[in-house]
């Protein structure tokens, strides 16, 4: 069965707010019929994104978190992107324990948990402000299993 279909939200970059883009993916990805495992990955990385947009993008005010998601066929596409500050060095701040704020409790690990629960992340500058960040996931592919018959 092919599919093929977008959803978009934008919400203010709050704390509370990551919930709801959780639920807001949750239920597009619905439509894949995705494993518990599967879904839970997906809502843990778009919380770490979500979270990245409104710990990091505003630092001084609120600003507004952009999601979409693309269905086609079994692969889910995330795009979480905020118009703030941005990152100077996206491939350091990609770096495992790498974090901006040390005095907080900051781990760095934004980005790596993104990777290890998603197949794909890919994270560029939005243009002059802010920041993209772009995941990929294919649904059902566990599913397959081969037999010792």
């Amino acid at each position: 069965m092919n599919i093929s279909n977008f959803m978009e939200v934008t919400f203010k970059a709050i704390s509370i707010n990551e919930g709801f883009a959780r639920i807001c993916v949750a239920g597009f990805c619905v439509q894949l019929n995705p494993s518990v495992d599967e879904l839970g990955d997906i809502k843990t990385a778009v919380s770490e994104a979500v979270t990245n947009c409104v710990v990091h993008a505003y630092p001084k005010h609120n600003g507004m978190v952009y999601l979409r998601c693309e269905i086609e066929d079994n692969t889910i596409k995330i795009i979480v992107k905020d118009q703030g500050v941005g990152i100077k060095d996206i491939e350091k701040a990609m770096e495992p324990f790498y974090t901006t704020r040390p005095g907080e409790e900051r781990s760095g690990m934004g980005f790596a948990v993104m990777e290890s629960f998603m197949d794909k992340v890919e994270v560029a500058q939005n243009g002059e402000k802010g920041l993209v960040v772009t995941m990929y996931k294919q649904i059902g592919k566990e599913k397959l299993q081969v037999s010792n018959a």
